[in-house]
């Protein structure tokens, strides 16, 4: 069987970051001195889709590593409602593969007329979006032609973490971004074919994640229900036991992403405690960790774990929506780019 263009880009995703990585360093050194010189009061995250799910993740790098509230903003304050905003000591982040989207270019130019300091990360540096900033990182993932956003979603992670460090000035952090292209090549092997023998017959389930990795908890249930047609829903390993956690019976299936880090050991448990309740049960973790059937590469700081553990996640979706039935890149009812307002 010819492979999916879903399951090619998602291969792609290594050389696309290592092709990021060896751009526009200036660029984000630059950036990260002026968050430095000129801390912002207030940060905003601008995205939908998976382009809002890289934004969670780069917002919960900034909160956990430098204490300062990110929040993501409902779009229609500015495109419905048209709310005035205060944009003093503002940082506007905008998120998207294309750079298409009304919703997103009209909050950025809003922004940035009133003086917030206003940053697209998008694949078309060319687009609207990136036309309505002041910053503009272009992702470099390269044409993306599945509707299934992969390697374009791994490199806005990629993106955001290198703002953070760059903010930070955090030298750890940045050697361990540069060394993603290697190890995301070894993550995007690794045999994940368990998922597909137990999810091939689900039809609705959860995607467990917390901290760092609720963004890629996200990202996965979008795609199951994507291009797999399955009923799927993200939660925080916390969240899910205010009410959701009694849908729980047996059979039920899960999907617990436990990378490294201090969300780790309360996941695996959850784990355990939804086995012993008679759930099917995915746990996603480092090979050490007792019950882990889906292995997570290291990429030697636990903050970019969840990097890896989106690349190997990918090819594992993309076959169970073969096994389905289903064209991966032929979903229902979708389009590449998306235009809301």
């Amino acid at each position: 069987m010819n492979q999916s263009l879903m399951f090619q880009e998602a291969q792609e995703a290594p050389q696309a970051i290592a092709h990021q990585l060896a751009t526009e360093p200036d660029a984000y050194r630059q950036f990260g001195e002026l968050l430095r010189a000129n801390a912002p009061s207030s940060i905003l995250t601008v995205a939908r889709g998976s382009s809002d799910h890289a934004a969670h993740f780069m917002a919960y790098l900034i909160m956990a590593r430098l204490g300062r509230l990110v929040t993501s903003l409902p779009m229609s304050l500015i495109t419905l409602y048209q709310s005035k905003i205060h944009t003093n000591g503002l940082l506007a982040t905008a998120f998207s593969q294309s750079g298409q989207s009304p919703d997103l270019v009209a909050p950025m130019s809003f922004f940035k007329t009133g003086g917030a300091a206003t940053a697209a990360f998008v694949n078309d540096p060319n687009s609207p979006l990136a036309r309505a900033a002041e910053w503009v990182f272009p992702l470099h993932a390269g044409e993306e032609k599945s509707v299934a956003a992969t390697k374009s979603f791994i490199a806005q992670l990629v993106a955001g973490a290198r703002v953070v460090a760059s903010w930070q000035g955090d030298a750890l952090l940045e050697a361990a971004i540069q060394n993603l292209p290697n190890v995301l090549a070894r993550a995007a092997k690794l045999d994940w074919s368990a998922g597909v023998e137990m999810l091939r017959d689900a039809e609705r389930m959860y995607v467990i994640g917390r901290g760092t990795g609720y963004a890629v908890a996200l990202e996965a249930a979008l795609k199951f229900k994507e291009i797999c047609i399955i009923q799927a829903e993200a939660f925080s390993g916390a969240e899910v036991k205010h009410g959701p956690m009694a849908l729980i019976d047996r059979g039920y299936p899960l999907l617990v992403f436990a990378p490294r880090g201090p969300a780790q050991a309360g996941l695996v448990a959850f784990a355990d405690e939804m086995r012993q309740r008679g759930a099917r049960v995915l746990l996603a973790a480092p090979e050490t960790v007792p019950g882990a059937q889906l292995p997570i590469a290291d990429t030697g700081t636990e903050d970019l774990d969840p990097i890896s553990v989106i690349q190997s996640f990918y090819p594992m979706v993309e076959a169970l929506a073969r096994a389905r039935g289903f064209d991966p890149d032929r979903p229902k009812f979708l389009a590449k780019v998306t235009k809301t307002r």
